[in-house]
């Protein structure tokens, strides 16, 4: 068993990716559309095309971790300075540089984000890797898993429900400058306390890195239970990534009320912290695959509740939110606790490091989905004919609010529930 401070501290890290992970999602779109005038569908682009990037770029940061790891014997390096990298660049990201332009104004934040991101994939990836290397347990895994999920749904909750708070304090281009140093000093926090923690840890046996980009793309194409959980991994997080997106625009035109907006993330991300000794049950006495086909059924059913938002008491839909909270722990939870299992048992077969690898194309999966998802919620808005504005007082139509209605519930309840199929115990967990 992992001593308290090796799991804790591991687990602070999720400050770095709950925060990331989340409020660019949740606030970047109408930080675009609401006081820049950028157009739903571009804004949409632009969210997406510096974390596609990553995709691309992911690969190779695991690839450089791995090595390092072979060099040194440690990831922990990058778990600073990309975590250092993270928190100044996205102060930066919300500091809005008034060029007087909307291009201008645009253009400069593609280019933060492209540098945030690539400093993220410097700490992503190696943190990702690590519970295959800190701990060979079956049953160890879920709880270094749980722990870090249940920190990542307070990190979640700090950021995700205080940086619209702060936004609205503020208003306007203040509340994103705030708001972008507040959650800024919370990642630089997290990337402090993980490093510290874990540097002298021990880790599991070294083994030489992938030589190749060749025999990476061989690993990846006869690894067949990776490529099948990174597809419901992806599917799962694009589902997310369109809820996220929707959160801000589905409490202000949906249920009529912007300050509701804290109260959804309370709502959606509190639960986690409660079932997180549910889920380590669950995966000890069932398996995971089944622990995540049960959760993954939770999620998809409380966001189909949701659709009646608009005519539903608000308490009922807070309801449906926390059901939908309850699902989102589990599926958070057990592909990462399935992916360490998976990843030793490649290791094995083939005597080679496989996590850092694994890691990022994991990561890349990862952040595609989350990154189409607002993505496709912008494009949703500019279907519906959503008004973009510089100061959100644009008056929206009907076609508009029935548009953010469904993509924030109808729709990411249908990404998750497409999963489904995929989870095969025979492919994700043989042998139980």
């Amino acid at each position: 068993m992992l001593p308290l401070r090796t799991r804790l501290g591991y687990s602070v890290g999720s400050f770095v990716t709950g925060a990331f992970g989340t409020v660019p999602g949740l606030l970047l779109l109408p930080y675009l559309t609401d006081t820049m005038a950028v157009p739903g569908a571009i804004a949409g682009a632009i969210v997406l095309v510096p974390k596609a990037w990553d995709v691309l770029f992911n690969p190779v940061a695991g690839r450089i971790s791995d090595a390092r790891l072979a060099r040194s014997g440690s990831r922990a390096k990058f778990l600073l300075f990309g975590g250092i990298g993270v928190a100044v660049l996205f102060a930066a990201l919300f500091a809005h540089p008034g060029f007087g332009r909307t291009w201008l104004d645009a253009g400069y934040v593609v280019a933060v984000f492209f540098l945030c991101a690539t400093a993220f994939a410097f700490f992503q990836v190696p943190f990702n890797a690590l519970p295959a290397e800190l701990t060979p347990g079956y049953e160890e895994r879920t709880r270094l898993n749980s722990w870090r999920i249940g920190v990542l749904a307070l990190a979640i909750l700090v950021s995700g429900g205080g940086a619209p708070a702060i936004v609205g304090i503020f208003d306007g281009v203040l509340g994103y400058q705030v708001m972008g140093v507040a959650v800024g000093l919370i990642i630089l926090g997290g990337a402090l306390g993980v490093y510290f923690s874990i540097r002298h840890a021990p880790v599991a046996e070294i083994r030489q890195p992938t030589a190749s980009w060749r025999e990476l793309l061989a690993t990846m194409r006869a690894w067949r239970s990776f490529r099948w959980l990174l597809g419901v991994y992806f599917v799962q997080s694009l589902g997310i990534g369109t809820l996220l997106a929707g959160v801000s625009y589905g409490a202000r035109y949906v249920l009529g009320d912007a300050g509701l907006q804290t109260f959804l993330f309370v709502g959606f991300v509190g639960p986690a912290l409660l079932v997180m000794p549910l889920c380590m049950a669950l995966g000890k006495r069932w398996g995971k695959v089944t622990g995540l086909r049960i959760f993954t059924a939770i999620f998809a059913v409380a966001l189909l509740g949701l659709l009646a938002a608009r005519v539903l008491p608000v308490p009922v839909s807070f309801v449906f939110v926390a059901l939908a909270g309850v699902g989102y722990a589990g599926i958070q939870v057990f592909p990462l606790a399935i992916l360490p299992d998976l990843i030793t048992a490649e290791e094995e077969r083939t005597g080679a490091t496989r996590a850092g690898v694994a890691a990022g194309v994991w990561t890349a999966g990862e952040t595609l989905g989350l990154a189409l998802g607002p993505g496709l919620f912008g494009l949703i808005l500019q279907l519906g004919g959503y008004v973009s504005s510089v100061d959100s007082s644009a008056a929206q139509p009907d076609s508009a609010v029935t548009a953010i209605l469904v993509g924030f519930s109808l729709l990411p309840a249908i990404l998750v529930a497409v999963a489904l199929p995929l989870l095969r115990k025979s492919i994700l967990e043989p042998g139980r």
